[in-house]
């Protein structure tokens, strides 16, 4: 159940402003449940009550869930005062409560979760749970053969505790895909530094069972499909 206050399911419903819905609300604009209701503390249930503006039904979906290809340039944040966030480039004016899951650097592109759910989130970011979350990495030096081994061991990366294993599969001299359990600070670079590469390009195209799609362009996003979240909730 999911108990709102009148004026901000109509706000964030996007018929108007808090004054706006205030003014609507005055002029007997609203029905719920069949009856003219002017009050704007007025408390509903939003998955079993109807709320007609103008004859109108008005429906807000109370959890949303977008699939975020992230640019370079942007910071995973709700907001900041100098540089671009992620929620920059969503364009819902009906959910004022969204916030990206986890971090990508600045620099790093791919993947991102945008939502609301913040239930979802902390099962996701949640150290207990080892959520595989896979990168694409381009180094500007020669990725050596025996790095397999040392990703796969854990390793030191200057924490308290090494890394937990990773996987690591290398696509080219100064490519490879590596898949760790972690969410550590710069954690990707920080362990392509210790043998001896420093990333250039960083991506990541997986998240637990999310997958990045193909044909999903850089700095577009996209609602998860019904079986994306039904995966990605087990």
């Amino acid at each position: 159940m999911s108990i709102l206050r009148l004026d901000k399911y109509l706000a964030d419903s996007g018929i108007g402003s808090r004054s706006d819905v205030k003014k609507l609300l005055r002029k007997g604009s609203i029905r719920v449940n069949g009856e003219i209701v002017t009050a704007p503390e007025y408390k509903i249930n939003s998955e079993t009550d109807e709320i007609l503006y103008q004859d109108t039904l008005i429906s807000r979906k109370d959890l949303v869930y977008y699939l975020l290809n992230k640019p370079a340039g942007y910071i995973s944040a709700t907001q900041d005062p100098d540089k671009p966030t992620v929620l920059s480039l969503i364009h819902d004016t009906t959910h004022h409560d969204l916030f990206p899951v986890g971090r990508l650097d600045k620099d790093t592109e791919g993947l991102l979760l945008i939502t609301n759910d913040g239930a979802l989130s902390h099962a996701l970011l949640s150290p207990k749970r080892h959520i595989d979350k896979t990168y694409y990495v381009e180094t500007d030096s020669e990725i050596a053969g025996d790095a397999v081994s040392i990703f796969q061991k854990g390793m030191d990366i200057g924490d308290d505790t090494p890394t937990l294993p990773a996987e690591l599969t290398i696509v080219s001299p100064t490519s490879a895909y590596i898949t760790i359990q972690e969410g550590r600070y710069h954690q990707v670079k920080r362990m392509f530094h210790v043998i001896g590469c420093e990333v250039t390009y960083l991506k990541r195209i997986r998240m637990g069972s999310l997958t990045l799609p193909d044909d999903l362009p850089t700095g577009q996003y996209r609602s998860l499909t019904e079986e994306e979240l039904s995966m990605l909730k087990k």
